[in-house]
């Protein structure tokens, strides 16, 4: 049946930029009145919630216990989410976030994404670091109290092939020794893994568990939990 003329058409994704870079393809696109990241054709995500992405800081945090001027890594800048959640926070005493993306950095320094986190940015306890992160667990010396992953679907959906790395038992030693005695890793994830909580055990990680974060639809988010042993 044909559409009346005077009916609304729904709008479609509108591509604002697209860059090829080592790792493939990334776009941003505004649907609507959302700004969505697309990484080699996958969704990652959008600016329409935001709440499992605040609950990875938080969570980390609790998990503290206390812990006065705590500092924390932040694995990927995606939308901004959980920078901007870290930054409202006056308990954080530095914020360093790993960005792989050039062109996610330039979204949010100078583009449509600044709008979400230009504050943030500003904020001179944030640090934004052009890196791989895989790479940056490996190489880096520095420690934090607090290391919040959220580079990929989760540690079986990964982005690309080589941040499956991150996941494996070598990747989360050296995720380990990011961590100063008693810290805590916190990994988004879009689906509970069971195997994970044991890599992570395996790994030398102690008090495991994962908590669920309700969505609007669908199955819920989780955070995964871990400590490093003192």
């Amino acid at each position: 049946m044909p559409t009346p003329y005077n009916t609304p058409v729904p709008e479609g994704p509108v591509v604002l930029d697209r860059r090829d870079g080592p790792h493939g393809e990334v776009a941003l696109r505004r649907h609507g009145g959302l700004l969505q990241i697309i990484a080699n054709g996958c969704f990652l995500m959008d600016t329409s919630d935001g709440r499992s992405e605040r609950r990875l800081v938080d969570a980390a945090l609790d998990a503290l216990d206390g812990r006065s001027s705590p500092t924390v890594l932040i694995g990927g800048l995606g939308v901004g989410f959980s920078l901007v959640h870290a930054a409202q926070n006056p308990r954080w005493k530095r914020i360093v976030v790993v960005e792989r993306e050039d062109a996610v950095i330039d979204w949010h320094r100078s583009g449509p994404l600044s709008e979400l986190s230009a504050e943030a940015l500003a904020d001179p306890r944030t640090e934004i670091v052009a890196a791989d992160l895989v790479s940056y667990v490996r190489e880096s010396e520095v420690t934090y109290d607090a290391l919040c992953l959220d580079i990929d679907n989760g540690p079986g959906w990964t982005v690309t092939d080589d941040n499956e790395g991150l996941y494996s038992p070598a990747g989360l030693a050296a995720c380990r020794e990011r961590l100063t005695p008693g810290g805590v890793l916190a990994v988004w994830s879009a689906q509970p893994s069971p195997r994970f909580e044991q890599t992570l055990r395996n790994a030398g990680f102690k008090g495991v568990r994962t908590e669920e974060v309700p969505v609007a639809r669908g199955v819920p988010d989780v955070v995964h939990v871990a400590t490093r042993a003192e």
